[in-house]
């Protein structure tokens, strides 16, 4: 299947909130880790989500460019023309954007769909994130706003944050405190500004509970998923909705290295997207260094050697570090329950 349409990427989207599972967004940064993603969506018979980072369309551009746009719409294109192969749906997303960068990441490639659109044809990327968690309130939901109608208008959805995702990413760096917990009042003031995800005009909500990215041992990071219930309780009131509706959109970041329980949990209170990227990270690379481990010999030319071409024949590591990922989205589909639940080959 060609990447999802806007239809269809609503209707994922649909299907997540009304049957309880969650789509894993895998963060990829060149051709090799979107094969590994999109084969682990297919092997796992789910739909799914590619995404990219600020930093990580930056290096896809390549050394010489380091252009963010350039980059994201050289991986966008790349994607959309081997997810033809599969008969799975695969969407394609921006990960965080913080406002120092929207001028040169995310408003540009928003201006890209829109062109595809009023030429006919479907949007590069189903949805974009605005990162605002670093940004008052105030001054993020009014972002919100404006970037909600482009991308509406655009036939994207927009995903936004209120609250703080702690740890480091792409060198954005935050303190784990009580700050990783969104509160009743930006819960109410999100309300206010924009409405509830799929109430009106939509969006994706990353509201954070403890969230942070990395992985980090047991007992630094307290995760609360009852926040999520709280925030969904919240909308429920103001929006005079019935008791037990989920008008909120949720996404769930930091995701991995989280326990199952805490995964299943975070499901029942509206969670449709989780962020996956640290531990798909290191199922690439575990196989990489294995190999250069056990054949130092023959990747290295020691002692006046000539090595061996077949070790260092970048193939032949990549290879393993493709296999390696897509196992590891596999695993992260059965944890979101979107295993088999692919509508692709009907769609």
């Amino acid at each position: 299947m060609p990447i999802a349409t806007p239809e269809q990427y609503k209707d994922m989207l649909d299907r997540a909130r009304k049957e309880g599972f969650a789509y894993p967004a895998i963060n990829c940064t060149s051709s090799e880790t979107i094969n590994a993603a999109i084969k682990g969506f297919a092997d796992a018979g789910s739909d799914g989500i590619i995404q990219f980072s600020t930093g990580g369309a930056e290096f896809g551009s390549g050394l010489n460019v380091k252009d963010m746009v350039t980059g994201a719409v050289a991986l966008a294109e790349f994607a959309h023309i081997v997810a033809e192969k599969y008969d799975v749906l695969v969407a394609l997303h921006t990960d965080h954007c913080p406002e120092d960068k929207l001028d040169t990441f995310v408003r540009p490639l928003i201006r890209i769909s829109q062109e595809r659109v009023d030429a006919g044809r479907n949007p590069l990327f189903q949805s974009h994130m605005w990162d605002g968690s670093a940004t008052p309130l105030d001054r993020n939901l009014e972002i919100a706003k404006e970037l909600l109608e482009k991308t509406a208008s655009a036939n994207q959805i927009l995903e936004i944050e209120i609250g703080v995702v702690g740890g480091e990413e792409d060198g954005v760096e935050n303190e784990i405190n009580e700050k990783l917990y969104t509160s009743r009042e930006d819960f109410e003031a999100t309300i206010d500004a924009l409405g509830a995800g799929n109430t009106g005009q939509r969006y994706l909500l990353a509201a954070t509970f403890g969230n942070v990215h990395g992985v980090y041992k047991p007992g630094n990071v307290v995760l609360r998923p009852e926040v999520l219930k709280m925030g969904q309780e919240v909308a429920v009131e103001k929006l005079g909705l019935n008791e037990g509706d989920l008008p909120f959109d949720f996404v769930f970041h930091g995701g991995s290295g989280s326990a199952k329980s805490e995964i299943e949990e975070a499901l029942s209170y509206g969670v449709i997207k989780m962020n996956v990227d640290t531990d798909t990270q290191y199922a690439f690379t575990r196989p990489i260094a294995g190999q250069m481990f056990a054949n130092y010999d023959g990747v290295l030319k020691i002692d006046g050697e000539v090595g061996n071409k077949k070790v260092y024949d970048p193939r032949s590591y990549l290879k393993k570090a493709e296999q390696a990922m897509s196992e590891r989205v596999v695993e992260a589909c059965n944890d979101l329950k979107s295993a088999g639940k692919s509508k692709g080959a009907s769609a």
